[in-house]
């Protein structure tokens, strides 16, 4: 799924909101403090932040002005208690994404994540397609025609990266490297493993991942 720093400094939310993305599949780095997230953001090329705006410190808002101020485009869904409509707009102005007030429901969380992540990743694109086979960005299932495609969770990643850069040539260490970041580090012999049953379970598929040896890999129709 998707890399993201969670900036919040309620340790009971942090460890509930930290259990359940995780369980969605996504990876979840924590921040307590204002610091802490601006470190973080720093060394890591997140995919989303999700951040409090009463942060130890230095407020959320700080942390959303020196973001915008040096020019990162990561996306920021502040997750507040501060539901004023004041706080809204000056949350929204400063470069905020979205904006979501506490109590909230998990659910609209997570459409809210999965809405942040297709306008960042596919270009608020719902379905993507490569000759008959297709992923739902809503539901993460891909389908060949309308037949769905087991996969273990490596072999969803390797798949989802090169359909990122489907007709583009992806560089082997580029996608180890991927798979590192999300804690599925695997070896060179590992993720030809992967490919290779990737392509046994797409072989109703008019596409097809191929190798470009010594370099990387390729999906593109047949």
């Amino acid at each position: 799924m998707a890399h993201i720093l969670l900036a919040e400094d309620d340790k009971y939310l942090c460890d509930g909101l930290s259990r359940s993305l995780r369980f969605s599949g996504h990876k979840i780095d924590v921040a307590k403090t204002g610091p802490e997230a601006e470190d973080a953001v720093g060394a890591f090329d997140y995919d989303l932040l999700i951040l409090d705006i009463g942060l130890p410190f230095k407020s959320g808002f700080e942390i959303l002005s020196w973001l915008r101020s040096a020019g990162k485009t990561l996306p920021v869904l502040i997750l507040t208690a501060r539901d004023t409509l004041n706080d809204r707009i000056h949350g929204l102005d400063l470069g905020a994404n979205d904006y979501l007030c506490k109590p909230f429901d998990m659910g609209e969380l997570e459409a809210r994540i999965r809405a942040l992540l297709r306008k960042e990743k596919w270009d608020n694109q719902t379905k993507i397609s490569s000759g008959n086979l297709s992923l739902d960005v809503s539901s993460n299932q891909f389908y060949v025609d309308e037949e769905v495609l087991e996969l273990t969770l490596r072999e969803f990643k390797v798949l989802e990266f090169l359909m990122q850069k489907k007709g583009k040539l992806v560089m082997r260490e580029k996608l180890l490297d991927y798979l590192f970041d999300l804690e599925l580090d695997i070896t060179g012999n590992a993720l030809d493993i992967v490919i290779h049953r990737l392509r046994k379970k797409m072989e109703k598929s008019t596409c097809s991942i191929k190798t470009v040896k010594g370099l990387g890999f390729i999906i593109e129709n047949k």
